[in-house]
């Protein structure tokens, strides 16, 4: 396992662990296994764990291509993945749109509270006044008799045909510029043109992500590849770390969503 652990972060090995159980199942029973949704993070993980493998295969679906969230289904040789076998449902939220404005935030907030992991949910999205969320087959009749507000606005849900996605593609900055060291706060204060000062009670109080996950350390060390997100300014990416410059600081392009 050592040899796997080397190249990821000490917090992903639990989850490298229970990949490597899943590869290891799907061999002994000699069918597929279903994950729940994954983040990009945690797809590229599987990936890399289960390599190319001639005797387990995987593959990802949560709903289209560009989806980000998705389901791995990881199978033997013999079997042929079809987009039923990934059991997703989709369902259009319908609401007094020319009265009240729905964010991302309430709904997700709303559809935890109903006591649902965030795992059995994919991708929720926005165009205009349309909402649309994926989430797991098996939770689709359970979100339908029970998901009827979102904060203190009625809805009602409609279900839909994975084919009326709403389509969704994000437009990326390309931005090249260099920093000090390659912690949490310094990085995050380059790429979104804050101070360290203003920066840093963010990422204590819980509002930075890396990789999807909540970072809560300013010292934390990013990583080429690392995707970053803070509350209020958007995501990057950290797309290449390109050695140090003569003043012997970092050279970094990142690639920023507008």
């Amino acid at each position: 396992m050592n040899h796997i652990y080397q190249h990821f972060r000490g917090e992903e090995h639990h989850f490298i662990d229970q990949v490597v159980e899943w590869k290891e199942n799907v061999l002994m029973q000699y069918s597929p296994k279903l994950t729940d949704f994954l983040d990009p993070r945690e797809q590229e993980i599987v990936s890399s764990v289960i390599g190319e493998n001639a005797e387990v295969k995987v593959s990802f679906l949560g709903g289209v291509h560009e989806t980000e969230r998705k389901r791995a289904l990881l199978y033997p040789d013999y079997f042929e993945p079809s987009q039923e076998d990934f059991h997703l449902s989709l369902f259009e939220v319908q609401y007094a749109s020319k009265f009240i404005t729905l964010s991302h935030r309430q709904v997700l907030g709303s559809l935890m509270s109903l006591g649902l992991k965030r795992s059995k949910f994919g991708d929720i999205r926005f165009y205009q006044d349309s909402v649309q969320i994926i989430c797991a087959d098996e939770i689709s009749d359970y979100l339908n008799m029970n998901f009827n507000e979102v904060g203190r606005s009625k809805i009602n849900l409609k279900q839909k045909s994975l084919n009326e996605l709403i389509p969704h593609e994000d437009e990326i900055q390309e931005l090249i510029t260099t920093v000090s060291s390659l912690r949490l706060d310094v990085v995050g204060a380059a790429i979104y043109n804050i101070s360290r000062q203003k920066i840093q009670p963010l990422i204590t109080n819980e509002l930075v992500k890396v990789n999807w996950k909540v970072v809560d350390s300013t010292s934390f060390e990013c990583q080429e590849g690392d995707t970053i997100s803070i509350r209020g300014y958007g995501r990057s990416k950290l797309a290449s770390i390109e050695g140090k410059t003569k003043k012997d600081r970092f050279r970094i392009i990142v690639e920023k969503q507008k």
